[in-house]
């Protein structure tokens, strides 16, 4: 008797499949009925947001951009609508993502550690051993201005 025969295999991928359906119902339930949280933006701001004549401001530093700029002027932050997708800037954008895990101006969580082993690895394999040095140096610092006044 062949696995794919077996009637005990057949009830029991049944069950799994059964179970595992049931779970994500309720997921979508779980989801649906979520609490609505109120809006943080009163109606000033709000109307400030929806003006067109309201600048842009840099996701790092906050300091107000111009239109059709691609990265901030002050602290060099790709802030272009699409910079990620375009190939050319893309290499920018990944450069600033690499620079911050040498200068230690991130969390220090593993899954951004993982994120940082792989895009690394990925992009720049030749060159990874080198990063991954200096990014190992900079692990255990805490990031600049978080460091207590003590």
């Amino acid at each position: 008797m062949s696995a794919t025969t077996d009637p005990n295999l057949v009830v029991g991928g049944c069950a799994v499949g059964g179970m595992v359906i049931f779970l994500f119902w309720r997921l979508i339930v779980w989801v649906r009925d979520a609490p609505v949280t109120p809006d943080p933006w009163d109606a000033a701001v709000a109307q400030q947001l929806a003006d067109p004549e309201t600048k842009e401001t840099c996701p790092h530093c906050s300091t107000p951009q111009e239109p059709g700029t691609w990265f901030c002027e002050h602290c060099g932050c790709a802030v272009g609508p699409y910079n990620n997708l375009m190939p050319y800037l893309n290499v920018f954008s990944e450069g600033e993502v690499l620079r911050n895990g040498v200068s230690g101006r991130f969390r220090n969580r593993p899954l951004i550690l993982a994120g940082f082993i792989l895009i690394s690895i990925s992009s720049y394999l030749v060159f990874a051993p080198v990063y991954l040095f200096c990014l190992w140096g900079h692990w255990g610092r805490p990031a600049s201005g978080t460091e207590s006044a003590e």
